[in-house]
C-alpha cells in the first residue's frame, strides 16, 4: 500500500498548502490529489505543484466529465502530464445532478456508457495511432449531426502524449465500479471499510474478468480518501466527521440518487442513513449530525489519539487498498502516516 496526500477543494480562495507537499514528498508519500466542486478546477493547482516538486504524482480526483467534453480533457491531461515529466494521473467521474444541472447547466444522464466512450476517446487521443473518429451513443467525432456545417475533419493530437496516462474513475455504485474495473486502471473511493472490501471487490472483480487478459489488483489501483483526525480527545476527533458524514449521507445528492447513502446502506447502515437523509432534508440539520453513529464514524475513518489512530491504520494495510489517501493537513497526521508504513 501506498501513501497519497488528499488536498480536496478549496473555499473561498485557493489554499495550495505547498509546504505540505513537499514535506509529503520528502517522507516517501506516491501521489498528491486535488478535487473540484463549483469553485477551484482539479487541474490547474496540480501545474503549480509540478513546477516546486520533482517525485510525487499529481492526480485529479476527479475531473468532472460533464465539465468537459473528452478531447479537452484529453489536452489537460497530456500537458500536465508533459509538465510534470509523466507524474499525471487523470481522474474523473460524473459528479452528481446538483452539480452537474445546478453548476454546468447540463441535464443529468449518469449511463455508463457515457463514460466508457469518454474513457474509450481519451484513450484514443492518448495513443495518437490516427486521426480520431468516434462513432458513439454520446460523442460523434468529428461532428455531423444538427446544425454541423459539414467542415470537420479528423484530427490527430498536435501534442505527442503517451497512452501510458492512468485513468482512475470516481466509482462508487456497484455498475459504475464494474465498468471502473474493465476499462479503467484505478478506482477512486471516497469511502470504504477496511473490513468488508467485498462490498467494492466483488464489483470489481466483474469488471476484470470482462476486461480478460488477467486483470487485477496486481495492474490495478483501489485508492480511498480516509480522513485523518489526531486528538486526544476522542469525541472532539469525531465531531467534524459527523458534520461531514450527515452532510455526505443527507445533503449530496437527492433522496433518490445519493451514492454516499446507497454505498454505507449496502454496508450495514441502511436505517440510520435513512434517518439521516430524512432529517437532513427536513431542515434538521444538528439532529442529523446527533444521529451519525460513533460506529460508523470509527469504521470510515481514523480518529482519536496516536496509539488508536496507529492501531487503526493495520486494518487497512491488510485491506486490498493501493492506494491509502490522507484526507488531512495536519503536518502530524502527515508524519505519523509514514512511519507507520
Amino acid at each position: 500500500m501506498k501513501l497519497g496526500l488528499m488536498i480536496g477543494y478549496s473555499g473561498a480562495h485557493l489554499d495550495l498548502p505547498v509546504d505540505l507537499v513537499q514535506e509529503a514528498e520528502s517522507l516517501g508519500y506516491d501521489s498528491v490529489w486535488m478535487a473540484e466542486a463549483w469553485g477551484n478546477d482539479a487541474c490547474t493547482p496540480l501545474g503549480y505543484l509540478a513546477a516546486v516538486t520533482e517525485r510525487i504524482r499529481l492526480g485529479t480526483a476527479i475531473m468532472q466529465v460533464p465539465a468537459r467534453t473528452p478531447a479537452n480533457a484529453a489536452m489537460t491531461a497530456m500537458t500536465l502530464d508533459e509538465l510534470s515529466n509523466g507524474r499525471f494521473i487523470m481522474g474523473i467521474g460524473m459528479s452528481g445532478p446538483q452539480v452537474v444541472e445546478g453548476w454546468h447547466g447540463k441535464p443529468y444522464r449518469l449511463t455508463l456508457t457515457q463514460l466508457r466512450e469518454y474513457i474509450q476517446i481519451l484513450r484514443r487521443i492518448f495513443a495518437r495511432e490516427e486521426p480520431l473518429e468516434f462513432e458513439g451513443k454520446y460523442f460523434r467525432i468529428p461532428y455531423d449531426g444538427e446544425r454541423s456545417t459539414g467542415q470537420g475533419k479528423p484530427l490527430k493530437s498536435l501534442m505527442h502524449g503517451t497512452d501510458r496516462i492512468p485513468i482512475y474513475t470516481g466509482s462508487l455504485a456497484p455498475k459504475s465500479q464494474q465498468m471502473c474495473g474493465e476499462y479503467a486502471d484505478g478506482c477512486l473511493l471516497t469511502n470504504m471499510i477496511p473490513e468488508v472490501p467485498e462490498a467494492v471487490m466483488e464489483n470489481l472483480e466483474v469488471g476484470f474478468e470482462r476486461a480478460g487478459g488477467g486483470k487485477s489488483l496486481e495492474n490495478f489501483d483501489l485508492a480511498c480518501t480516509v480522513a485523518v483526525v489526531l486528538d486526544d480527545d476522542l469525541e472532539r476527533a469525531r465531531t467534524p466527521l459527523r458534520q461531514q458524514l450527515a452532510r455526505y449521507v443527507g445533503g449530496f445528492g437527492t433522496k433518490k440518487t445519493n451514492f454516499y447513502k446507497d454505498y454505507l446502506s449496502r454496508c450495514g447502515w441502511a436505517e440510520d442513513c435513512e434517518k439521516i437523509q430524512d432529517l437532513f432534508l427536513a431542515g434538521h440539520a444538528r439532529q442529523a449530525i446527533d444521529a451519525v453513529p460513533n460506529e460508523m464514524i470509527d469504521a470510515l475513518y481514523l480518529v482519536g489519539p496516536k496509539e488508536r489512530i496507529q492501531e487503526r491504520f493495520e486494518a487497512w494495510k491488510r485491506s486490498p487498498i493501493g492506494t491509502f489517501m490522507v484526507g488531512s493537513r495536519d503536518p502530524r497526521v502527515i508524519r505519523l502516516l509514514a512511519e507507520c508504513m
